[in-house]
């Protein structure tokens, strides 16, 4: 087991593809299984609860085997918890109460918005991040996106409206946690895997004292429901992680975190044949008008012409450079769902 391990985080770059689809099918295909878990009775707070036990078991198990070192400094600690509400608990229980009242084919269309949010949040939090108008405009893009998919024009159904308004705030909590960790997590040099057990690892505890108090005594709903509760925390929230780490490691982050194009694919072929869901011609649209607004949020602006000789090259207004393009890929990389 810990020679897979080791052989999964040194993927070489012709063979990432395989790892980078399975990513995309698993996290795509967690909204299906969340939506098993909800039809069955397990109440929200016991779906995010089981994602998040299953996951640090996964997560904890892979530091063990590979033998890496837990960090002493109470301060990683106590920002992995911050991390582990936002970015775990909390999200993830919105997301299964979201579900009580949308498909998981839209509840997949809404997980796409994760990196627009995030970029809302960097600009907020990370005074060194400029709004520029291409980013600005991705923005408006992707959500003139969801009110398509919320279908203004006629209204809106209110159990429409009200499963994706929860769902709409619970990216709005994923997009506070990356850019929270890439603040005041990222700088050190714990591993990731260590530091995402640390915080899925929280998620649960805290979710182990707050799904009794919301949701009474945890309720199975029979085996089939367990089932889809293992696979997605087992799977969705830790070995599609080590997973996705391999890809990064192998191409980098940016083509990585393209994995979100793919999520809503997912989840929309797995609702429609599986689950017996529609996916209306405006859910379509808005998810397309989506993933462009966060195609457009991350275009670099065109290269500045050559520098005449002897002069030095000044950057194109509103230009990243390639350590910001990096870390703006690392900081919208989509989250499980």
């Amino acid at each position: 087991m810990a020679n897979s391990v080791d052989a999964l985080s040194d993927v070489p770059a012709k063979s990432w593809v395989p790892h980078f689809v399975v990513c995309s099918m698993i996290w795509g295909s967690g909204f299906a299984l969340i939506k098993i878990g909800v039809k069955a009775g397990i109440e929200p707070g016991w779906v995010a609860f089981w994602r998040c036990f299953f996951g640090a078991l996964v997560l904890w198990s892979l530091v063990l085997l590979r033998r890496l070192e837990v960090p002493r400094d109470w301060r990683v600690w106590g920002h992995a918890l911050v991390v582990g509400t936002v970015l775990n608990a909390f999200p993830f229980t919105l997301f299964a109460w979201g579900e009580r009242y949308i498909s998981s084919v839209t509840a997949g269309v809404w997980n796409s918005t994760i990196p627009l949010f995030t970029l809302v949040w960097v600009l907020i939090m990370l005074p060194d991040e400029k709004p520029t108008a291409r980013r600005l405009a991705g923005i408006a893009t992707g959500l003139c996106g969801a009110l398509v998919v919320l279908g203004v024009w006629s209204g809106g159904q209110s159990s429409l409206l009200k499963g994706s308004l929860i769902c709409l705030v619970a990216t709005t909590s994923y997009g506070l946690g990356y850019t929270y960790t890439r603040r005041f997590l990222s700088a050190g040099n714990v591993p990731a895997i260590t530091l995402t057990a640390i915080q899925v690892g929280w998620g649960a505890v805290e979710l182990a004292l707050c799904a009794p108090l919301t949701g009474g005594a945890p309720h199975w709903g029979g085996p089939g429901a367990l089932a889809a509760m293992v696979v997605l925390g087992a799977l969705g929230t830790g070995l599609a992680y080590m997973w996705n780490l391999s890809v990064i490691r192998a191409v980098g982050s940016t083509v990585a975190s393209t994995v979100a194009y793919l999520t809503p694919l997912w989840a929309a072929i797995v609702g429609v044949l599986f689950l017996d869901e529609s996916l209306g011609w405006n859910t379509a649209l808005g998810a397309l008008m989506i993933v462009s607004g966060v195609l457009l949020t991350r275009t670099s602006p065109p290269k500045p012409a050559p520098a005449p000789a002897g002069e030095v090259p000044r950057p194109a207004e509103g230009a990243e450079s390639v350590d910001d393009q990096a870390q703006s890929a690392e900081e919208m990389r989509p989250a499980k769902p």
